[in-house]
């Protein structure tokens, strides 16, 4: 039977329901500085636009950071003349800090943002925040380097944004294609759980909530965009791309540490399709057997490649040894991740000295295996020592299984049956 979600975890993606009269299910916010000249017509047009094809109650909010010109009276005015639309003004610049502001203190369940000069196609704001509303997703991004995105914009600023994602994918593993592209959606129980990890404030802000996002498994829904430049914007790329590089090494450091707390971002068990119940399986016990399977196949082949190595400098028993020593530790370590779901530095050194423990009766087992087969036949060959130590591994690895659901990760494994 399964036990209700951890207080710690998001709850289930559900389907939004019609709102009550007045309270919006969308909040988009406009983030801006010192942008007198395109604030009125962008708010405008944005506004005409939801109140023409935007099924649910909206609100547009012009975040505005500090600017110095009249843009504080022209979206107080806004706000004014449109019911759907309001103002807040931040002493502090920073892109970052304006979304974080506004989206955390917004009761809208669904919040997105674009740029003033809405260089993104506003046909594809339905779309993106559809499967938001749908339950389907926990963030959305637009994507200007989709193949079937139509984009016009100069040759320095293509190159850029292809190689600042290129740099994403290298270091930080980032799956999703466009980090920067200013339109952007997320679930609001994701953003109260996600904003609070996020410590940039600027132009990195929006990469680090993605990274964050996908390491901790969340989903990401892509849309292509059409976008046309903007020749008058007044980023500075070469800051802007050095704050980015200097936000990717923190985040690196981060994520390689484990000092984030992503398990508070993680679904339950059987939110996703894939999760169903198995006729006379407990719940959690097939996901876990495949990633167990997955990461036995690993780390055995890394195993006879390591004892293979050894084999030539030392005895068969140091070998198999140190080599079930090292593919042990990297072992326990992909399943508290991969199979049981378990991140961050909390527990860690327990959770490894338990796989010593594990690895010691697998060493047992193999050892025993190997002292049974040079008693048997005094000097066996290098490919039947290969063979008995496949079918001893295959005895470990069920028991190390067992241990590892019943014994280490005991918790986890609780939780999703």
């Amino acid at each position: 039977m399964r036990t209700s979600p951890s207080a710690e975890t998001l709850p289930a993606r559900e389907h939004l329901p019609v709102g009550a009269a007045g309270r919006p299910v969308l909040d988009v916010v406009v983030p801006v500085f010192n942008e007198e000249q395109d604030l009125e017509p962008c708010v405008l047009r944005l506004h005409e636009h939801l109140s023409r094809t935007f099924p649910y109650a909206f609100r547009v909010t012009v975040a505005d950071n500090a600017s110095t010109d009249s843009t504080p009276l022209i979206a107080a005015g806004l706000a004014a003349r449109l019911p759907e639309v309001r103002s807040v003004r931040l002493e502090q610049k920073g892109r970052g800090r304006a979304l974080r502001t506004v989206w955390s203190a917004s009761d809208a369940p669904v919040l997105a943002y674009m740029d003033v000069d809405l260089s993104t196609d506003l046909n594809a704001l339905l779309p993106l925040v559809a499967p938001l509303i749908s339950g389907h997703s926990d963030l959305a991004i637009g994507s200007r380097l989709s193949r079937s995105s139509r984009v016009v914009r100069g040759p320095k600023r293509e190159f850029i944004s292809r190689a600042y994602n290129l740099i994403l994918r290298g270091s930080l593993a980032a799956r999703f294609s466009d980090a920067q592209c200013g339109f952007k959606a997320i679930r609001r129980e994701v953003a109260e759980r996600l904003l609070p990890m996020v410590e940039d404030t600027g132009w990195f802000f929006d990469t680090e909530m993605l990274v964050l996002a996908e390491r901790a498994g969340l989903r990401i829904h892509e849309v292509p965009v059409d976008w046309v430049d903007d020749p008058r914007s007044t980023v500075h790329l070469v800051r802007t791309a050095t704050d980015d590089l200097k936000g990717v090494l923190r985040v690196g450091r981060a994520l390689a540490t484990g000092s984030l707390p992503l398990d508070r971002l993680a679904r339950p068990f059987g939110d996703d399709p894939r999760d169903r119940e198995l006729s006379g399986v407990p719940g959690g016990l097939a996901r876990q057997l495949v990633g167990f399977c997955v990461v036995g196949v690993l780390s055995t082949l890394c195993y006879l490649a390591l004892y293979s190595l050894f084999r030539y400098g030392v005895g068969a028993q140091l070998a198999n040894a140190a080599a079930l020593l090292i593919s042990a530790v990297a072992n326990t370590a992909a399943n508290r991740r991969l199979t049981f779901g378990v991140r961050g530095r909390a527990l860690a050194a327990r959770h490894q000295a338990q796989g010593l423990v594990v690895f010691g009766i697998g060493l047992a087992l193999t050892s025993g295996s190997l002292a049974a087969l040079g008693a048997a036949t005094g000097d066996p060959a290098h490919s039947t020592e290969l063979a008995v130590l496949i079918v001893a591994n295959l005895a470990a690895t069920v028991v190390r299984f067992l241990l590892f659901r019943l014994w280490v990760f005991p918790e986890r494994s609780l939780t999703r049956t």
